[in-house]
Parts: structure tokens; sequence; C-alpha cells
């Protein structure tokens, strides 16, 4: 089992908030949510508490609508905010829960400006970017005023893009209000190496320095970004020309694991650097939690190999989240979890002993969430290749949904089952297992949507209750009797065939403890089959690498035992 954290979320040391300011530069992707998060993990570790903002430039109200193609998952806290998914990172290295004082957007900044002027909130006065724009991402930043030691915030996007530059001046006048011994700025920068003669390049470095500068900021602390080990006398020359101390520059080459990192930064000494510029002392950190969960990854005493089947897996950052709660699961036995992603399209025009060869690997099949038509038939022939050859199956969200509908179909004799979100115009007597629920609630509150309803407001949106039957496979991985999880879909497992599938030998072991409709999981009795069960919810934006989510780790059990079947099997 995983090592529990050195120290817990919530301590605060220092009188008043400290922030540490991070931005970009160079290019794009350098990891500036996984170094911020790291860095919230050491800080945690040497006795402080952490909050973690993230400000992203772009103009969408949230990322909510966008593509995960185009912006990788979309995360969601426990209020029902869809979020950038680097808030997933803070919540994975810190266990610190985000909210929507975690996130904001340049669309919500002018939404809301926009809205205060038509009201005549303004006075008549003329709207500009400096203040206006600028008070309301400072008015957003302050929101972490005295909630923790520190509020590490990330600044998205690029310095130099058009879209950042408000962000920037914001920080710049945040830091001077507050004044810079509580104010840091962290700058991310690239350091090129090219093989063609074996050296690392500091001149993009130097340039995104300068450039921040030209913006009116200052970098305290430079954290060199490369594919290799940047040699000292290279990060002091960095540091020249930044106007450093050389202790503040510091190196962070790519590693085998993400959960590396926080130990890679501290060895590289960024949190004595941080630290330094406050002039904070604070005892060593105990990073042995995480020495331990990336030797895992490095050295792992066992392994197993889940195939998730979806329609996003050409990008990694689509199922994040996902993909690091598998890792967590096999943490929580010392193993390790391999992913084999699965296009769920390019199972649909399969024969059956084609759609067999591809999944035959795998020790366990995971179908994720998901929206629309596309590739759904392909899930559903992954789903019943699990069912049927009794390997362990864990469906999430759409993954529940089609789970729902292959069993309706394939063992309850509905022909023809499916969703009217995909299958919308089927005509009477059609068996429509998944559909629309129009109206739900949310504590006292009744909330409504409707098929015509904006695609950003009409969402299951964040944690919602769940009560657990006694005895099933769901009750045992969670030992209690009630939870809460985060929620991300508009469709529902419509109560009329409950009856129905339930005689065909479904267990509806979860359901809304406020609204007895709605279904949260379904599950096969063990004597059908060793472990399927599948939830509505997303419970992988509640998993941690030192805290591993129930059913993760009750999966990856289920794959282990698998693999010891398989071996036994094998050798009769």
């Amino acid at each position: 089992m995983t090592p529990t954290p050195a120290t817990t979320p919530g301590m605060k040391k220092l009188g008043q908030t400290h922030y540490i300011f991070v931005t970009g530069g160079v290019m794009s992707a350098l990891g500036k949510g996984l170094t911020a998060s790291a860095l919230g993990a050491i800080l945690q570790a040497r006795g402080f508490s952490v909050v973690q903002q993230k400000l992203d430039p772009y103009l969408n109200i949230d990322p909510g609508t966008m593509s995960p193609f185009q912006h990788g998952e979309v995360y969601v806290t426990d209020d029902g905010c869809e979020t950038d998914l680097d808030l997933g990172h803070y919540e994975r290295f810190t266990g610190v829960p985000t909210s929507r004082s975690s996130n904001i957007t340049a669309g919500q900044v002018y939404w809301d400006i926009l809205h205060k002027e038509r009201k005549g909130d303004y006075l008549g006065k003329t709207v500009q970017v400096v203040p206006h724009v600028t008070n309301e991402i400072k008015a957003f930043i302050g929101r972490m005023e005295g909630q923790a030691d520190f509020s590490i915030v990330e600044i998205g996007g690029t310095v130099g893009d058009i879209e950042s530059m408000a962000f920037i001046e914001a920080i710049r006048q945040y830091a001077r209000e507050t004044g810079r011994r509580r104010s840091c700025f962290m700058h991310l920068a690239f350091a090129p190496y090219l093989k063609a003669v074996g050296e690392v390049k500091t001149k993009p470095t130097q340039n995104a320095v300068r450039e921040l500068l030209e913006a009116g900021v200052q970098a305290d602390v430079v954290v060199v970004r490369s594919e290799v080990e940047v040699e000292r006398s290279d990060l002091e020359k960095i540091a020249m020309f930044a106007g450093l101390p050389a202790s503040h520059v510091v190196n962070c080459p790519d590693s085998d694991t993400i959960y590396r990192v926080p130990v890679t930064l501290h060895n590289h000494g960024l949190d004595d650097a941080i630290l330094s510029h406050f002039d904070i002392k604070a005892k060593a950190p105990d990073m042995a939690a995480w020495q331990h969960v990336s030797s895992l990854v490095a050295h792992p005493p066992r392994e197993v190999t889940i195939a998730v089947v979806g329609k996003y897996v050409q990008l990694g950052d689509s199922y994040i989240s996902l993909n690091e709660a598998l890792l967590h699961g096999g943490f929580a036995h010392d193993a390790k979890v391999n992913i084999l992603f699965v296009d769920s399209e390019t199972l649909e025009s399969m024969g059956d002993d084609e759609v067999a060869a591809i999944l035959a690997p795998a020790d366990g099949i995971l179908v994720p969430g998901g929206f629309g038509a596309r590739g759904a038939e392909g899930k559903i022939r992954a789903i019943r290749y699990a069912r049927e050859n009794k390997v362990p199956y864990f469906g999430i969200c759409f993954g529940m949904q089609l789970a729902a509908i292959e069993f309706a179909r394939h063992v309850a004799g509905l022909t023809g089952a499916s969703s009217s979100e995909f299958d919308a115009d089927r005509g009477a007597g059609a068996h429509t297992i998944i559909n629309l629920m129009t109206e739900w609630h949310a504590g006292d509150a009744k909330l409504k949507r409707g098929k015509d309803d904006d695609l950003g407001g009409t969402m299951r949106l964040g944690a919602y209750p769940c009560k657990l039957a006694k005895g099933t496979l769901a009750g045992k991985a969670y030992g209690s009797s009630s939870i809460a999880e985060r929620h991300r879909h508009r469709y529902e497992f419509n109560p009329a065939y409950r009856a129905i599938l339930e005689k065909a030998g479904l267990v509806f072991s979860g359901t809304s403890p406020t609204d007895p409709d709605l279904v949260e999981i379904i599950e096969l009795p063990t004597k059908t089959h060793p472990s399927f069960f599948a939830c509505q919810y997303h419970p992988e934006f509640k998993s941690r690498p030192l805290a591993p989510h129930p059913l993760f780790a009750a999966f990856a059990k289920a794959a282990l035992a698998y693999v010891e079947e398989k071996s036994v099997r094998k050798a009769a």
C-alpha cells in the first residue's frame, strides 16, 4: 500500500497568504500545471498549507463545450464547475479540493464586466482593460487571501500571447499592492537540446525571461524545462542574464513519471529558492510517499493491462484523470497498470474474432465517459466481450449507460434497446433504456433541463449523494453505505426499465437518496461475473496517487486476480 502524505491540507502557519505566480515562456505544454502542483506538494511536505488557481486567457466561459481533442478533458469540481484539466493536477498532488474560486477564463471576466456595464455599474465611465479587466482578475486572485499559507496562481498560455497580456498586467499590479515579499514570480521556460551538436541551448530561456520583463514582471525564480539534465554552468548563464542568484534558476528535466516531479524539483532546490525569496525557514520535507509511488511506475513488482475503449484515445489529455486514476488503483496493490487504448470506432466494423483478438491482452476493460453516437456501438461490443468472457469490467458515465443497453439487448431480450441521445427518432414501442431526465433535485432545489437548452447549462454537474446497497461490489469497495461523487452528464437510466432488467439479473447497487429514480451504479452479481460494475458519475476526479479511489483500487484488484487465474489456467 502507498504511504499517506506527510501533511494534511488546511494547516496555516504564516500570518498572511503568500502568492506564487506561475508563468510560461518559449512554448506551450511545458508543464506549468504539473510544476505548480508538484511545488504545492513539496510545500505541504514542509508543513505549509496550499491552495491553487488557474487563470485561462481563452474567451470561452469554461471548457465545457470544447472538444477534448482541442483542450483535453474537462475537470469537474464538487460545486459543479467545469474547469481546466490542470485543476485535476492540483487536486491529485495536494489533495486540496478546488472550486469555482480556483479557475477563471477571460470569457468569464468579460462576461461579468459587460453585465455590469449594461446595468450601469460603472456610472457612465469608459470601460477599459486597465483598470476594469485587471481589477476583476485581481479580485478573483484575492479570493484566496487568508485561505492558506501559499496560493499558487498559474497563468495559462505563453508570455507574449495577446490573450494573456491583461493577466500578466494584473499579477504585476497585485504583487505591487501586496508587496514583493508576499509575491513571487516563477517563470517556466524551455531550453532545447540539439542532438546534432550535443548541447543544451539557453538562448530561448534568456529571451523568455526578457519578454516577461518587457511586460513589467521580473522573474524571481526560473524553472528551466529540458529534455535532458542542464549543466550547472548553463543555469548560471541564465541566472546572470535574468539578474538572479544562481540558486534561483532550477532545472526540471523530463521524467519517467509525473509522480517523480516533486522529488526532482526538491532535489534541484525549487522549494528552497521559493522560501528564500520569501525569507521563510521551514523543516526539510519528507518525500518518501512520492519516492514510493514513482518507484512503482519505474520498477513495479506486478503489472496488469487495462483496455480503455473510447473515441478520444488519440490524445492522452482527453482522459488524463482516468489514466492517472488507473495508475492509482495499481498503487493500492503495489502494482503498475499499463493502459491499452482501443479506438471504439474501429471495433464497429470488425468481426467477433477480430474484436476478441484486440481485447484478449487486456486483464480488465474500461469504457469511459463520452457524448454522442460516434463509437457507441464499438463500446457496446467491448462491454459484451467483457461480460461474456468474465473479464473485469468498469464503466464510467457513458460506460454505465452503454452497459445497461448491452445487458438489455443481449440478456433481457430487449432487441434494439438504445439511448435517446444518439437514437432519438425511434418510433413507438422502441426500448429507450437511457433518456433525458428533465427534472431532478439538488439539495432542496428542483432543477430542470430540456433538449433545446444551451449545451453549457443542461448537465447534472458536481457532487451528488449516492446510497449503496449492502453486500454489493460497490458497497464492499467503498466500505460505506453513503457516498458523494462528481457528475457530468445529461442523460440518465430510464427507471421504467429497472424492474425488467432486475428480473434478468442486473443489480442496481447505487441510487440517489433524494431521487430514487436516479440510478448511480449497476453491477452483475459475483455468481454471474467476478467483477462487473459501472457508475453514472466520474470517480476518476477524486482519485489521488497517495489516496487511490476505492473503485479503481477494486478494479485493479480484480484485474490482478484475473491475471493469476489466467496463469493458473495456462499452467494447467
